[in-house]
């Protein structure tokens, strides 16, 4: 069974074009067929990354894919050569455009599963895409009315019940609703993405040392443990909420097949740190399958050769394996 990828070619100005020319050569293409979204231009801009002995095929449609070689479906382009390290309006249209095409190819079944390269928030605003974030943009363009945002490293996974908003408003925005509508997609994802039978969740407190009984804060009093009781109500297995500063510390989360994170930084800083540039980001409770790379555009060495391409390799890995369970269970 040959998986039909496609990969969004991300800002042009940052590292994605880089490390997807750097992979090509690590996929197996008997397991599937790469097709990047992608402009001509940034390609051969950019043709120095291309390994020798991998089979570029350029296409205007998808129907002329051919598998065992690396297809570009190109669109008109009409903006000017990218510019490394810089931020610019049109590679945040030329990143949006890409993931618009690889959206709808992929609703209409025509690819298994899209990988995004990294874009710039800031590139994608200054180009009428008022959006936080990848995430946020696929439950829109999906009519999704709830996704989660997990990052994967082998047996490790991090989710998180609030993402992209400010640090001021995180506690406003941690409800018994969202607690148990995050871990409701988990519990789900966790069964028939990753085919775990009976999945064991940890949540983590949002106060330090989840609140000492209320002498913290009082969300966890007031809002996750009720949220968790009626969770475990329900079958699931859930338990918490855990003290954040040393659940990693202590090795818990070996314990556990996912960990529910209060907040962006709270799960994706220890999960960073132990992902060795290898982690995943996967968006669950989509009607299509999505990885990403767990880093940024990294700006401050585009265009240097010395970008590394472990975790998008990882992530169009991964892509497959979630593919080739929707397909089977289908």
């Amino acid at each position: 069974m040959i998986h039909k990828i496609g990969i969004t070619i991300g800002d042009f100005n940052g590292i994605g074009p880089e490390i997807a020319l750097k992979a090509f050569p690590s996929i197996d293409y008997s397991l599937s067929t790469p097709i990047l979204l992608s402009p001509k231009s940034v390609i051969d801009f950019y043709s120095e990354f291309k390994a020798s002995g991998i089979n570029f095929k350029f296409i205007t449609d998808i129907k002329d894919i051919e598998n065992k070689r690396v297809n570009v479906l190109q669109y008109d382009d009409t903006s000017p050569s990218p510019s490394p390290g810089c931020l610019t309006k049109e590679s945040g249209q030329v990143a949006m455009h890409s993931i618009e095409s690889a959206i709808r190819l992929s609703l209409k079944k025509k690819l298994d599963a899209m990988v995004t390269l990294p874009i710039s928030k800031e590139a994608v605003n200054l180009a009428g895409y008022k959006i936080p974030g990848h995430t946020e943009f696929l439950a829109g363009q999906t009519n999704t009315r709830s996704v989660l945002m997990m990052l994967v490293n082998d047996s490790l996974r991090v989710a998180l019940t609030t993402v992209h908003i400010p640090i001021s408003k995180i506690a406003s925005n941690i409800t018994f609703d969202i607690i148990h509508k995050k871990v409701t997609i988990l519990n789900s994802s966790l069964k028939s993405d990753f085919g775990i039978e009976n999945p064991e969740i940890a949540v983590l407190g949002l106060n330090p040392h989840a609140g000492d009984g209320g002498i913290i804060g009082l969300e966890e009093i007031e809002i996750i443990i009720p949220a968790i009781k009626e969770l475990r109500s329900k079958g699931l297995n859930v338990s918490g909420p855990f003290p954040a500063d040393g659940f990693f510390g202590q090795k818990l989360h070996l314990k556990y097949d996912a960990i529910l994170a209060m907040y962006h930084d709270q799960g994706l800083a220890p999960f960073k740190l132990m992902s060795f540039g290898k982690g995943v980001n996967f968006t669950a409770g989509l009607p299509i399958i999505r990885t990403s790379p767990d880093h940024g555009t990294a700006f401050d060495i585009a265009g240097n050769g010395v970008a590394d391409p472990s975790s998008f390799i990882e992530a169009y890995q991964l892509a497959i394996e979630l593919a080739h369970l929707r397909k089977i269970n289908e």
